[in-house]
């Protein structure tokens, strides 16, 4: 697939390590980063194939052999992929609610981008559900600016995603769905519940991710770029929505994404720039090739709509062959769906449907996993999964890799140890870089720049990206 563009990045080295969110001791993650001002999708693609991820404009790579929970990247094949026992329940209990209006049952999962409870040592099983053969059929999906009206929403037979085919007749109002979520949020009774005097209380865990990211703004704001006058503002392309809507008689007009963001919000706040920057700006470019999907490459949102308000949007990546998922973030009030299951599950089905277009597509990409530590364990239940070699950068089963993270937290995982990474750096002349708004080869670079001093860190990052990406990507040097 041709390239639409060029991609363009500062590299730097984090020396210093930041508190490890995974484990409750005093250890140390480190990671080496990179700030995207622009990427094809292409050359994300083979990034995270060499165990890079993006939080927003920022790429960053764990150090393996440093860090004290060693993060793997998995992902799952989506053409032979079976749904685990506690997935399907989240189905069910989604198919209810729809239908019904069940409340809350079971455990309310953590506020997570995936469910932390999955249902670790759950043997998976192979889709023979009426709900999981409803997985199979197209995710409804429309732009903002696509939004049905409300006569559009009231006429147009309803068909969950979950698979619930409902009789008009048996479709609950919009007064009794409003009063299911009154009931659910209602007061607790008497010596029961939290105060409701006091603030809620916040996971140390989100305390130390939100000062991690106030920490990682504050660097991304002290790298500038003075020589590249022009550079694309990069954003999410037009945000998708996922309409999961209960029938409403008085067809209420659903808000934009922007509109419910920005909504109350001082167009300077600190938290709404945060929240741009990590879940909204994103560096990939946008391709639209004939032979690709219909959606185009690039960084997505999907919103799921209830009764006419948003209760979840994901952040997706559709790449030339996966889809990556970025985050996922929802209103507390329904945490009882266990939303972060369900959306991995649709996520997993809207790829499915993505790979009947576009053949390579046939990957869903899950992030880190840490053996060590539950809360991130448990991706490997979605099934069949694949750990990426730290060292080959080759993908291997994780049934095969088990045994190996069980006596060592980080280990080579490729079984062949003559194997050797085969997109290792082996012409540093051929790295490209930008230098006074020129691109050059690092040779030519090197001579007019004869005090140039970085070339360790040039190799660094070349060694990092693999020899492809550096020979494609441009490196920015001042």
């Amino acid at each position: 697939m041709a390239a639409g563009g060029v991609s363009i990045l500062e590299y730097f080295i984090e020396d210093e390590g930041y508190k490890c969110g995974y484990c409750k001791g005093a250890s140390s993650s480190y990671s080496n980063g990179m700030w995207a001002h622009t990427m094809t999708v292409q050359d994300y693609q083979d990034l995270i194939d060499r165990g890079w991820r993006r939080s927003g404009m920022y790429v960053y790579k764990p150090a393996m052999n440093r860090t004290c929970c060693p993060q793997y990247a998995i992902r799952c094949h989506i053409l032979d992929f079976k749904l685990a026992k506690s997935s399907k329940k989240v189905l069910k209990k989604m198919t209810r609610f729809l239908s019904k209006g069940d409340g809350a049952k079971g455990i309310v999962e953590p506020m997570e981008s995936f469910n932390e409870d999955i249902g670790i040592g759950h043997v998976p099983s192979p889709c023979t559900s009426e709900v999981n053969r409803e997985l199979e059929k197209p995710l409804k999906i429309v732009s903002l600016e696509e939004v049905p009206t409300s006569t559009e929403v009231h006429e147009k037979p309803q068909t969950d995603p979950a698979g619930d085919n409902r009789d008009p007749g048996q479709k609950h109002t919009s007064a009794e769905a409003n009063a299911t979520t009154e009931s659910l949020n209602s007061n607790p009774k008497p010596g029961r519940g939290p105060d409701p005097d006091k603030p809620p209380c916040r996971k140390a865990k989100d305390l130390r991710r939100e000062r991690k990211l106030k920490k990682l703004l504050q660097k991304q704001q002290q790298i500038g770029m003075a020589d590249v006058s022009q550079h694309q503002e990069a954003t999410c392309e037009t945000p998708k929505a996922l309409l999961l809507q209960h029938r409403d008689p008085q067809g209420n007009q659903p808000k934009s994404l922007e509109e419910l963001t920005s909504e109350s919000l001082s167009p300077d706040a600190v938290h709404q720039l945060e929240y741009t920057r990590f879940l909204c700006q994103s560096p990939l470019q946008a391709e639209n090739p004939p032979d690709g999907p219909d959606l185009g490459y690039g960084s997505f949102h999907q919103q799921y709509w209830l009764d006419g308000k948003i209760i979840a949007v994901g952040v997706i990546d559709i790449l030339p062959r996966a889809v990556s998922s970025v985050y996922l973030y929802y209103d507390p009030d329904y945490a009882f769906l266990s939303l972060g299951v369900y959306s991995a599950v649709r996520e997993i089905a809207f790829t499915t449907e993505l790979q009947k277009i576009v053949p390579d597509i046939c990957c869903y990409y899950m992030g880190f996993y840490i053996h060590s530590c539950p809360k991130m364990k448990y991706k490997g239940q979605y099934y069949p999964s694949e750990l990426l070699c730290p060292e080959t950068y080759n993908w291997v089963p994780i049934e095969k890799c088990r045994a190996k993270l069980d006596q060592s937290e980080y280990s080579r995982l490729h079984e062949n140890p003559n194997s050797e990474d085969e997109n290792r750096l082996q012409n540093l002349n051929k790295v490209l870089i930008l230098y006074r708004n020129t691109m050059m080869p690092y040779n030519i670079y090197r001579r007019r720049q004869k005090r140039a001093n970085d070339e360790a860190v040039v190799q660094q990052y070349a060694n990092l990206v693999g020899q492809t990406c550096a020979e494609r990507m441009v490196l920015y040097r001042n």
